[in-house]
């Protein structure tokens, strides 16, 4: 996605912007998020305001990505919590169950800044997060407040990384391929969560587990915290 998405840096210019903005608010702000590249963006697009690539004032660019990733997980954590509901009120439900609606509501009452603060730092995982939480009705001036620390140190501070890559010398004479190059590598990463994805569908094709197990399982591990699956009774 990266390796499309940086000609577009490059062709668009001030308005590039725009689209960094709008890749960081979906990456969190909707379900299918995760297969959007949120960090290589923001360090590529960063090293390309420090070339004039995208020629913007850094501070413009700044307060909108933090906009965008602000904004992003406040959606997700309203989709939670108002869709979470109805979800559970189903006899099956093939993205969650009721049981993981109070382990997520548990597990946010011990870790919610944490998770809500590191779950940035950890691509597909901050994805479901916030939806998490407002699922398990993590209180919300509690979630506003880590969102918007977590949202400023994640977005800012990988801009400014690229920001600060692309002012060295070598960097910035050999901008357009370096960046090229950043974009191919993070195809790899990519690659891999596509095996794991089949590997994990097989899975379920064999019945090792479900959807719902497979998505809270994933939130919960990126956080640190394990989740011990439904245990089946043994009939007596």
């Amino acid at each position: 996605m990266i390796a499309a998405l940086t000609p577009l840096l490059y062709s668009l210019g001030p308005a590039a912007v725009l689209l960094v903005m709008a890749v960081i608010f979906a990456e969190t702000g909707l379900l299918v998020g995760f297969f959007l590249p949120g960090d290589s963006l923001l360090f590529i697009a960063g090293a390309l305001v420090a070339s004039h690539v995208v020629d913007v004032p850094f501070w413009v660019f700044a307060a909108g990505v933090l906009v965008a990733a602000i904004t992003g997980d406040q959606v997700g954590y309203l989709i939670g919590r108002r869709f979470g509901p109805r979800v559970f009120s189903r006899d099956a439900s093939r993205l969650f169950a009721s049981s993981h609606a109070e382990k997520a509501q548990a597990f946010f009452e011990r870790h919610g800044p944490k998770a809500v603060i590191l779950a940035r730092f950890l691509p597909v995982v901050r994805t479901f997060v916030p939806v998490v939480a407002g699922i398990g009705r993590m209180p919300y001036r509690r979630f506003v407040a880590y969102n918007v620390i977590g949202g400023a140190v994640w977005s800012v501070g990988m801009a400014a990384a690229g920001l600060y890559f692309g002012t060295i010398p070598f960097v910035a004479h050999h901008i357009e391929i370096i960046t090229i190059g950043l974009a191919s590598l993070s195809l790899i990463p990519a690659a891999v969560a596509v095996v794991r994805h089949r590997r994990q569908r097989n899975g379920r094709a064999d019945g090792e587990r479900d959807a719902d197990d497979s998505l809270l399982e994933l939130s919960a591990t990126g956080a640190g915290v394990t989740v011990d699956p439904p245990v089946e009774q043994q009939p007596g």
